[in-house]
């Protein structure tokens, strides 16, 4: 073979040899594509997927909180082996305070808050009652529930000890403190009504008295009479022996 025939067929071995390294090269490519837009497409799927998710745990939230919106819709009873029904009047004051809540600014539940007996509408304001009592009570365990500060203004700064029992609250003005950091009172009145107790509840600034949130519920006749005073209540006396 000539040297010109040797030339000729280096060139022609060259070439195919090109040609085959980009044809590699393009197919190498071409599968870095593919893969890339299969991970795209698996990391929508992940995306959808856990928005699915998120999306389904709200509507959980919403649903749970509707279950819970109006104690005039809600009448709460447990059962006990006994197949006696226990009313709880705690159960209604749940109720009221998720619809408190429900339209106050967030700010205000970080301020310390009193609560206050609630009293009834047609009265002087001057009269208290075991129910408003004991919804002034439970009151102040939901706030607390809740993350509220509660301020208890009738603790004493002392414990008063007695042969019958040691106490730290007061009803007594003069042995509380004449001053108390609560920015908010939490108050209500009561009205009677043919199937219980309509409860009128809100939240007021004690600066500006302005109404910062409310709620309202009936609390039926049968929860109403659950409670009992300590001057009708059946039990044993305790006598202190000689």
């Amino acid at each position: 073979m000539n040297r010109s025939s040797m030339l000729m067929s280096l060139a022609f071995t060259t070439v195919l040899s090109g040609c085959s390294t980009i044809e590699g090269w393009m197919a190498s490519e071409e599968q870095v594509k593919q893969q890339a837009i299969a991970q795209h497409q698996q990391a929508n799927q992940q995306v959808q997927i856990i928005g699915a998710a998120q999306s389904d745990l709200q509507q959980a939230n919403v649903a749970q909180y509707q279950s819970m919106a109006s104690p005039i819709q809600i009448h709460t009873q447990r059962q006990v082996n006994t197949n006696h029904t226990v009313k709880n009047i705690n159960q209604y004051v749940q109720a009221l305070m998720q619809d408190m809540v429900s339209n106050i600014d967030q700010g205000a539940l970080s301020m310390p808050m009193a609560v206050t007996s609630f009293v009834f509408l047609d009265s002087d304001y001057q009269q208290g009652s075991l129910l408003g009592n004991q919804l002034a009570e439970s009151f102040i365990h939901e706030l607390h529930e809740f993350g509220v500060p509660v301020v208890d203004f009738k603790t004493l700064d002392y414990i008063r000890v007695t042969p019958t029992g040691d106490f730290t609250f007061s009803r007594d003005f003069l042995e509380l403190q004449s001053e108390q950091n609560m920015p908010h009172v939490l108050a209500g009145t009561l009205v009677k009504h043919q199937g219980g107790v309509l409860v009128n509840a809100r939240i007021v600034s004690v600066d500006s008295k302005m109404v910062i949130a409310t709620s309202q519920g009936l609390l039926p006749h049968d929860v109403v009479d659950s409670l009992l005073s300590t001057s009708s209540y059946a039990g044993v006396e305790l006598k202190q022996g000689n």
